[in-house]
């Protein structure tokens, strides 16, 4: 122990003696370190807040649509083609699904899979307009499932939708947009030029996942009953049909859903599904793997740095053993054995990168919470811990050679040295 701490003690002394030496040698360990935290930091956060806003929606929720619901940036052209999900389907779901406690399609006069900046139904009040809101339909049943609050007045109801009622609820920014100064309630709204009388307003989501032009940011969303919007558009047929499972479960309910659909649709047995599904955890996962590549790319790139820094210490404790010859010779004269010595010369490069390491990790953590005023990030624990041991490991392993040379020399060669 007492050696152990007499080579710390040297390997610090000699950092002191080369300070900027020292400091240069373990730059590209500390800039890679930091690329690492800042990183883990940043995929971290984004994925905890994805997370959270995926599962506010409901963590029994299940969504299905004829092509899989999620991170599906570019469905095939047999999935774009396929047939679409009717309102029968739904039926049967409802029906024939005993783990199912709430089911609703939604469906839009907009094709949304073109892309969100399609264009779009317009919305009028008086001589505001609003161009990018998003206008679909839905069952009551939606706003039974717990995933949307309510800022002021009511939801529509099963009269409501029976009667083909011309009545809405509107998202947060469709009711700032177009009443800034007044309440919403009970105020007239115009769809393409058919009045429609506005009964409640949903509280604000935060929206981290979806653009401010994405269609699936609630707070430009106009809700009508489906029944109110068949009517006008009665040859629409591409429904997003959204479930909520009795809880506890969520597997037996999907796996109803995915009998009833493959019957319907007449999918072979053997054949896949010609439908998606996925349910909330389907959906981070999802995320998380995508996020999971960016971050193993990042740290790929970022080892660079390290790699850099590791032969910078393997260089500079060749140096190191070339200009302390004569005090190796000294100590391996009275008693030192070749073990003392690659200990010496192993903590002495392990000292150096794991203090670059260290200061890696604080740099990083600090760009991190700098980051945090304007994106979500978050330190795990395991990111640090990590940073240091690779650091240390990266001083031992790049050591190792410059370390055995200084233990394999001659003594009395050493003491020769000039």
């Amino acid at each position: 122990m007492n050696q152990w701490l007499e080579n710390v003690w040297m390997a610090l002394d000699t950092l002191r003696t080369h300070k900027l030496r020292s400091f240069l040698t373990v730059l590209g360990v500390i800039i890679g370190t930091m690329t690492v935290i800042v990183i883990a930091a940043f995929v971290s956060g984004i994925d905890a807040r994805v997370a959270k806003e995926i599962e506010s929606f409901g963590t029994n929720s299940i969504y299905i649509y004829k092509f899989d619901p999620g991170f599906n940036f570019a469905p095939s052209y047999e999935e774009r083609t396929r047939k679409p999900l009717s309102f029968d389907d739904m039926l049967a779901i409802q029906n024939e699904c005993v783990s199912v406690a709430y089911v609703t399609p939604l469906i839009s006069p907009v094709d949304f899979t073109q892309g969100p900046m399609v264009e779009r139904v317009q919305i009028k009040y008086k001589d505001v307009q609003m161009s990018n809101a998003t206008v679909q339909a839905t069952m009551p049943a939606y706003f039974k499932m717990g995933t949307t609050e309510l800022e002021e007045g009511r939801f529509f109801n099963e009269t409501d939708n029976a009667n083909r009622s011309d009545v809405v609820v509107i998202g947060n920014d469709v009711a700032n947009t177009l009443y800034p100064l007044l309440s919403a309630i009970d105020k007239e709204l115009t769809i393409n030029g058919r009045q429609y009388r506005v009964i409640g307003v949903l509280r604000k989501r935060e929206t981290f996942l979806v653009g401010s032009e994405d269609p699936n940011n609630e707070n430009k969303a106009v809700y009508l009953p489906y029944a109110s919007l068949m009517k006008i558009y009665p040859n629409l047929e591409d429904n997003f049909i959204m479930a909520q499972a009795v809880p506890g479960r969520l597997n037996e309910a999907v796996e109803e859903i995915r009998q009833v659909l493959r019957k319907r649709r007449k999918v072979a047995y053997s054949a896949p599904d010609s439908f998606g599904i996925a349910t909330a955890d389907n959906i981070v996962s999802q995320f998380k793997s995508i996020t999971g590549g960016v971050f193993l790319l990042m740290v790929a790139i970022s080892s660079v740095g390290l790699l850099v820094g590791g032969i910078g210490v393997m260089n500079i404790m060749l140096v190191s053993v070339t200009e302390r010859t004569k005090e190796i010779g000294v100590r391996k004269a009275i008693g030192a054995k070749r073990r003392d010595i690659i200990s010496q010369f192993l903590i002495e490069a392990a000292t150096l990168t794991g203090l670059g390491g260290l200061l890696g990790i604080l740099i990083g953590w600090g760009l991190a919470e700098i980051v945090k005023l304007v994106m979500p990030t978050f330190v795990p624990l395991w990111a640090p811990i990590t940073g240091f041991v690779v650091s240390v490991g990266l001083g031992v392993g790049f050591g190792l050679w410059p370390a055995w040379k200084a233990a394999r020399l001659d003594p009395i060669e050493a003491l020769r040295y000039e």
